[in-house]
């Protein structure tokens, strides 16, 4: 009998430690213990500034950064994304720039690139206004898959990051209370 419980025992040990793992947090590909963050930074670009506007951030190595501009009332843009301003008599033609984005695991720094004009002095006074003056952007840190399913990386995921709504949707994300910084 004596036996008979010590094998019992031993079985009922086994099945717990081989039922137990740290795999649960993973369901279909989405990692559900992974919080998205949501951060707005608000900044002018100058030439003091070599037209970048920086936000420090701690960046996990698991998670891809998104980061969309303002474009006006509530609509949100992805960047990446030229602009090709209209031509205005005393201005050069063709003028188009870039506002784009780099980060590292400190930092995101967003820059307009690829100026083939003089800023500011090639720009009207709106145009500087709507593009260089107190432009808002949304950095967003979402998980990352390693495996290539259900997030960022996936070439089949289910979210369209081009479209902010999207992503606040697929993520569950409460963008009703996102921190807004002033830098510069």
């Amino acid at each position: 009998m004596k036996k008979i419980l010590l094998f019992l025992f031993l079985g009922a040990v086994g099945v717990t430690a081989y039922s137990c793992d740290n795999n649960d947090d993973v369901v279909q590909g989405v990692d559900y213990d992974t919080i998205s963050q949501v951060k707005d930074i608000t900044g002018t670009f100058s030439s003091t500034g070599d037209y970048t506007i920086s936000q420090g951030l701690n960046i996990p190595s698991t998670d891809v950064v998104l980061v969309y501009r303002l474009v006006g009332g509530n609509a949100w843009q992805q960047i990446p994304k030229s602009v090709y301003l209209p031509d205005v008599a005393g201005k050069p033609t063709n003028r188009v720039f870039d506002y784009n984005f780099v980060f590292n695991s400190q930092q995101v720094q967003i820059r307009i690139d690829d100026e083939n004009f003089n800023l500011p002095s090639d720009l009207t006074s709106g145009e500087i206004s709507s593009y260089l003056n107190n432009q808002t952007f949304r950095i967003v840190l979402v998980p990352a898959s390693a495996t290539g399913v259900g997030g960022a990386k996936s070439k089949n995921a289910s979210v369209d990051y081009s479209d902010y709504n999207a992503v606040v949707k697929y993520y569950k994300i409460d963008d009703t209370k996102v921190q807004n910084i002033k830098v510069n």
